[in-house]
């Protein structure tokens, strides 16, 4: 167990809010990472695994045309999976991985590129992909190490997103007590 899914949990125990996970490169390892905290039941929705292309526009409501045109290993499928996990979950957050881990090349990507991706409830369009954060990772090593460090990569981005959401929702509170100022 990781300290970021840890924090994670934590933190969304704490608001009340929930995640869903859409994994593809990763195969369930995100979902396994959260679960092994304590006490992730009361903050875990479920996750998705759509491994096969298609399972993507089924499952998540990935565009089909964007699937067609680009492939799966792309940063607006990895934010419309967290957006399409999100919803079809019934979760606060979303969070997806796509990627190559290897041996061979998919898509015309080469082994190493990963994109993670972060779905959130306040709506903000941080990224014109799928309306959530995605982080563009170009990773080293072996095909375990490319999937580890998709798990902890994508939990360092949702962790980063629950804090940023966190002290906005506080910054907001403040100025609402002192009158607007």
């Amino acid at each position: 167990m990781s300290s970021a899914a840890t924090d994670v949990v934590r933190l969304l125990t704490v608001r009340g809010w929930t995640v869903a996970v859409a994994e593809s490169l990763t195969g369930g390892l995100v979902a396994a990472e959260i679960t092994s905290v304590p006490g992730a039941s009361q903050a875990f929705r479920g996750g998705v695994t759509p491994y096969a292309t298609d399972l993507k526009h089924r499952l998540l409501g990935v565009d089909a045309t964007l699937l067609a045109q680009r492939g799966a290993v792309d940063a607006q499928v990895a934010g419309e999976m967290a957006a399409g996990v999100r919803t079809a979950l019934g979760a606060d957050w979303g969070i997806a991985t796509t990627g190559v881990a290897g041996p061979e090349p998919q898509d015309g990507q080469p082994v190493g590129t990963v994109f993670v991706a972060v779905a959130g409830p306040s709506g903000r369009d941080v990224s014109s992909a799928g309306g959530g954060k995605v982080a563009s990772l170009r990773l080293n090593g072996d095909r375990a190490e490319i999937r580890k460090e998709s798990v902890r990569s994508v939990l360092t981005l949702l962790l980063s997103e629950l804090l940023s959401e966190q002290t906005g929702n506080e910054r907001a509170q403040d100025t609402e007590q002192n009158g607007g100022f």
